[in-house]
């Protein structure tokens, strides 16, 4: 056997164990996103018995900064809820900025709506959003906050849904997951495949085997008390995912933190492959440093790499029938996907009514969130 057959040899093993492994993992969210939905079916219930005369009012609190494409429909969702009673609170770092501009266009709009816009100047924190948060939470009354991104859009029951979660003191955070929206470019769309497809499935599956003990930024509801038991936002002042590092502290606090039933939108703009590739970028450190056996382990959930390599290993150790099913099994998985998972739309990507084509997108590129479920350590 010469070196160059070994080597060959090798590679071939690592293909067979990673189709696998993404294989397991494949199964895994299977069995997560069956768990969600039940769970879902039930939330969804619960919210809607509750009675309106028992919600509270909530704040929601909506930093920007810039210009963004369809911010205004963006944040007139946000004043559109179907609930009794809640306040909006907007936030930028200079009273100049183009955002702040379109959030008073839709401030007048709604005057029915108690709103007001919080200018905080340049951010003395590293994180600016959090410096942001930091002015504009002292200015509500309430006990119940909603944080969201200005680059989401919700349905008018969002509030209606998510906060009667929170009337069980044990919860201290819930979180949303959310669909991506393509702007209608290439690079927005695969942004948003991965939105809809890969960040969810790898988040089922840590509720599934630890609970969740994190927070996804788009849009979070929490109640004062677990926020000042962390010691306030200001906790979050020092980190890139803000996000993530909120909902692990109210978790360590002693509260529960919970995956909600309620879905959002989280509406791209067009985007070239330098900002997709950089974004992607991002994530994958933000991961690397919440989770770092777990991202290692992210990579055992990929197949279709596996699945080219077993091809291509296969035919130069004269494995031939092997490397093609190998192949094989890695474009079943996304054809399965594209067959399943419904249109790339308005709405999003797929469609978590269809577990089945939400299950099989997943085997091309494994979850960037996977490194949370542990499965790494």
């Amino acid at each position: 056997m010469t070196a160059a057959t070994a080597v060959w040899d090798v590679l071939l093993g690592v293909a067979v164990l990673g189709v696998c492994s993404s294989t397991i993992f494949l199964f895994m969210v299977l069995a997560a996103a069956v768990r969600w939905r039940r769970g879902a079916s039930a939330a969804q219930q619960a919210a809607a018995a509750t009675p309106r005369s028992s919600l509270p009012a909530v704040t929601i609190f909506k930093p920007v900064h810039g210009m963004e494409a369809r911010l205004e429909d963006n944040l007139e969702s946000f004043f559109r809820q179907n609930y009794p009673s809640f306040e909006v609170i907007l936030g930028a770092r200079d009273a100049d900025d183009a955002g702040l501009q379109v959030a008073e266009k839709v401030r007048q709009r709604y005057p029915q709506v108690k709103s007001r816009v919080v200018v905080s100047g340049p951010p003395t924190w590293p994180n600016a959003k959090v410096f942001s948060l930091s002015k504009m939470l002292p200015l509500s009354a309430n006990d119940y906050f909603v944080i969201s991104d200005s680059d989401v859009r919700v349905s008018t029951d969002f509030l209606r849904d998510v906060i009667p979660t929170l009337l069980d003191r044990k919860i201290g955070l819930v979180t949303c997951p959310y669909r991506g929206v393509p702007a209608g470019d290439f690079w927005s769309t695969l942004e948003a495949l991965g939105m809809s497809v890969e960040m969810p499935s790898g988040v089922m599956v840590a509720d599934m085997l630890e609970g969740i003990r994190f927070a996804l930024g788009p849009a979070v509801a929490l109640r004062r008390d677990g926020l000042e038991k962390i010691g306030g936002i200001a906790a979050t002042a020092d980190y890139y995912s803000d996000d993530f590092v909120l909902g692990n502290l109210i978790w360590a606090a002693g509260y529960k933190v919970i995956f909600s039933h309620h879905i959002v939108q989280h509406v791209l703009t067009p985007r070239s492959l330098k900002r997709t590739l950089g974004d992607q970028l991002r994530w994958m450190k933000s991961t690397r440093f919440s989770r770092p056996l777990g991202h290692v382990g992210t990579g055992l959930t990929y197949a279709v790499p596996f699945g080219i390599l077993g091809l291509v290993a296969g035919v130069a150790t004269r494995h031939v029938a092997l490397g093609v099913g190998l192949f094989a099994a890695a474009f079943m998985n996304r054809r399965g996907f594209h067959e399943s998972s419904g249109p790339i739309g308005g709405s999003g990507v797929g469609s978590y009514r269809r577990p089945a084509g939400f299950v099989l997108g997943v085997a091309l590129s494994g979850p960037r969130l996977s490194g949370l479920s542990d499965l790494g350590g």
